[in-house]
């Protein structure tokens, strides 16, 4: 029989050497030890690589949410009441006047100057009516006659104007607007009777109207009235003014008094003390009380929704 010969092995990587000098293991420096005899020589296997049992397939990449995010949010303490918001009006109404009539039906622009008449465009609202009396009317023999002539504007953003064949020529620059001009201070209406002659020159439609204005603050739609008709429905209205406001009195009323198409039509507003007759061609239609009129107010024409208004014969009587 064979000898056997002696096997060391190395405790740890489990190793054999056949070597009998040899005390530590190559691999790892473990003291060797004798093996058991006829034992089979180990082979070290390396640790294999880990594989993906499903390479058809890619990692997603996780989704990133995020909830109850509230929005940062901080309280502004209280501050005292300033004046700063009268700086802002100011610029505002700068503004306005720099760009013409482009915004005028959200603020009421009033324009005073030297000229003999002053003039404004607004936005019109109503009220119920105020009801009145009619005084007997009288003849007055001081007439105070106003030129038209001279109120004629080369430029206006407001309307237009102009004076021709012995009639004055006026209309606002836009539906839904009108234009008023007004007299000089001397011009009272106060205690007076005042008339005009008034024309639809194109028998243009107008759901304003047009006509006389009377007790007028001399810096128009500050203060006073206006008697209105419109020819092609025959019927007369009246309203008063206040900053950035226009007021009814009296609503649309029907009148056979009125003559329709291009005719002629006579206006009169007589004022005797608190009451104010007002009468069409001759004719008295309704009559109110003096409650807002301006004292010591001036005559002025008023001709809305772009309608071409002739006006002549302005006058005054006492």
């Amino acid at each position: 029989m064979k000898e056997s010969k002696s096997m060391k092995v190395c405790p740890t990587c489990r190793k054999t050497y056949s070597d009998d000098g040899l005390n530590f293991c190559l691999e790892d420096g473990s003291v060797l030890t004798f093996a058991a005899p006829d034992a089979p020589e180990t082979v070290r296997i390396p640790h294999p690589m880990a594989t993906n049992p499903n390479p058809g397939s890619m990692q997603q990449p996780s989704l990133q949410t995020s909830w109850g995010q509230t929005p940062q949010y901080s309280i502004q303490p209280q501050r005292s009441s300033s004046r700063s918001w009268l700086w802002i009006v100011g610029v505002i109404g700068i503004v306005l006047l720099l760009c013409g009539g482009g915004i005028v039906g959200f603020f009421v622009i009033a324009v005073m100057n030297a000229d003999p008449a002053n003039n404004s465009v607004t936005n019109s609202s109503t009220t119920e009516p105020t009801p009145g009396t009619t005084p007997k009317s009288d003849d007055r023999t001081d007439v105070q006659r106003v030129d038209l002539s001279e109120w004629v504007r080369e430029t206006s953003g407001f309307g237009t104007t102009e004076y021709t064949g012995g009639e004055f020529l006026m209309a606002a620059r836009q539906k839904g607007y009108y234009y008023v001009l007004v007299a000089p201070a001397e011009y009272k209406t106060e205690s007076a009777k005042t008339s005009v002659t008034v024309r639809n020159v194109d028998d243009s439609a107008s759901s304003l109207g047009y006509g006389l204005i009377f007790l007028s603050n001399p810096k128009p739609l500050v203060q006073g009235y206006a008697f209105l008709i419109d020819t092609q429905r025959k019927k007369y209205r009246v309203v008063r003014h206040e900053p950035k406001k226009e007021t009814i009195v009296v609503n649309w009323t029907n009148s056979a008094a009125i003559k329709d198409g291009k005719q002629e039509n006579i206006l009169e507003a007589d004022h005797k003390n608190d009451l104010i007759e007002l009468r069409i061609n001759g004719q008295s239609v309704t009559s109110i009380r003096n409650v807002h009129g301006y004292q010591g107010g001036v005559a002025g024409l008023y001709s809305g929704d772009a309608a071409r208004i002739g006006f002549k014969n302005l006058e005054i009587r006492r």
